[in-house]
């Protein structure tokens, strides 16, 4: 399934199920299933918007955006992640105060709408787990959010109807809204890298570097950049001296190697040996690798 139709798939199920909770929650007079059917109906406004902005990530690129769209995608990711952030710190806060004042609630109610929940954020995490889209990664972590919480307000509201210990409501909102807190950070971590042009994950410009000098015909390189438009494909640019005289199968054979090395899209400017390079700093001195990282 591609990322788009998952990303659809997974806004259809959280909208209508916004709208039935709320219904379920008046009915049964539970502020948390209300309080909740709010959370999803954010949760179904930013997985739409995550949805529109991955369709037009798939665009080609143009005049205007030369690398093209995939930047949308991830700024999707980051929508969707603040949200959630946010999100779980409101949750945090609530659950806190309702130590303190903890509310009785319809048990019985709450059991059949937890089923019924559970279940439907089941399917919509099945719909968006597998892949390395950070788009659909922020998606899935939002319906992995409500399927813990309702895993836990089940085993809450059972627990409560045996017990009569209302405290357990807001006890277990709290480990849920933590765990999610924690997972929403990592994922903001990701997006940032991506947006400040870190070297992507799993290669370094030393790992390319050597790579690349142990290709024949290559004397040196240098002026290595890497970087990712949405966190799968890496580009990188580089210049490389080389004297061979077939200098045209030496740019050929570097490409496909680093190809072989996930680098999808290579940008190489070839150089002779002693030619002057007018970018400054162009001879790598030794102390100049520590520039690099």
């Amino acid at each position: 399934m591609s990322n788009k139709k998952s990303i659809l798939m997974a806004f259809f199920l959280n909208f209508f199920f916004a709208i039935f909770e709320f219904f379920g929650g008046l009915l049964s007079k539970s502020v948390a299933i209300m309080s909740d059917a709010l959370h999803d109906a954010g949760d179904a406004l930013s997985i739409g918007l995550s949805y529109f902005l991955e369709r037009k990530s798939e665009k080609k690129p143009n005049a205007d955006y030369t690398f093209g769209y995939q930047r949308y995608s991830v700024l999707g990711a980051l929508i969707t992640t603040i949200i959630l952030t946010v999100g779980s710190l409101v949750v945090i806060v609530s659950s806190v105060m309702r130590l303190f004042k903890p509310l009785a609630v319809n048990y019985n109610g709450m059991i059949i709408l937890a089923i019924i929940g559970f279940l439907v954020n089941f399917l919509g995490v099945y719909f968006t787990h597998e892949g390395d889209n950070l788009n659909k990664k922020a998606v899935n972590l939002h319906l992995l959010e409500d399927v813990l919480g309702w895993i836990v307000v089940l085993i809450g509201a059972i627990i409560i109807k045996f017990t009569k210990f209302y405290l357990i409501d807001p006890l277990m909102s709290l480990g849920v809204a933590i765990f999610i807190l924690t997972s929403a950070l990592k994922n903001l971590k990701e997006i940032f890298d991506l947006f400040l042009e870190k070297t992507p994950k799993g290669i370094t410009i030393k790992q390319v570097e050597k790579i690349v000098k142990n290709i024949k015909g290559v004397k040196d390189v240098h002026h290595i950049h890497l970087w990712s438009m949405d966190g799968e494909e890496i580009y990188a640019t580089m210049h490389i001296v080389s004297n061979s005289k077939k200098i045209k199968e030496v740019k050929i054979t570097v490409k496909d190697v680093l190809k072989n090395n996930n680098i999808s899209h290579t940008t190489i400017e070839m150089e002779e040996e002693g030619e002057v390079c007018h970018e400054e700093k162009c001879e790598v001195k030794k102390d100049e690798h520590h520039h690099h990282h």
